[in-house]
């Protein structure tokens, strides 16, 4: 395990700049990243060396298409009740395949958040661990699992 400080708001509401979550190194030695994961990676971007931490809403084979802000997998609109309504996105993507060994990654802030829509799918190397416990601060601790 290891603790990760968030250090943007592209996961708000679900995580606040500053809050600190901790990660399960070990557990995608087991098993894939699934759709909902929230994942610690490896900054896909050239010369850029930073950790990030989004929510997988594409596994391997997934079609991933943004219409005015409301994603679909596979043709079927997402039910996302974490997404950030107070900044909404109007956003269009792809479509786009999601290839083997990646995930599409989106923050749930969408409409500010620097994801796969920019960089690409994320491939399972670059992946440090899933996020499962909000830890601090003490009044927000909890599961995110």
């Amino acid at each position: 395990m290891e603790a990760f400080w968030i250090p943007s708001e592209s996961m708000v509401p679900t995580l606040e700049v500053g809050d600190r979550v901790l990660v399960n190194k070990f557990i995608y030695r087991f098993t894939e990243p699934e759709r909902g994961d929230i994942l610690v990676f490896q900054s896909v971007v050239a010369g850029e060396d930073q950790d990030l931490i989004k929510r997988v809403v594409g596994t391997p084979g997934d079609e991933i298409r943004v219409q005015n802000g409301q994603l679909f997998v596979n043709g079927e609109p997402q039910n996302e009740p974490y997404v950030n309504r107070a900044l909404p996105d109007e956003s269009f993507y792809g479509p786009v395949i999601v290839p083997e060994d990646s995930v599409f990654m989106m923050g749930d802030n969408r409409a500010n958040s620097q994801d796969s829509r920019f960089f690409g799918p994320v491939p399972y190397e670059n992946v440090e661990g899933e996020a499962f416990l909000l830890f601090w601060p003490l009044r927000n601790f909890g599961s995110l699992l």
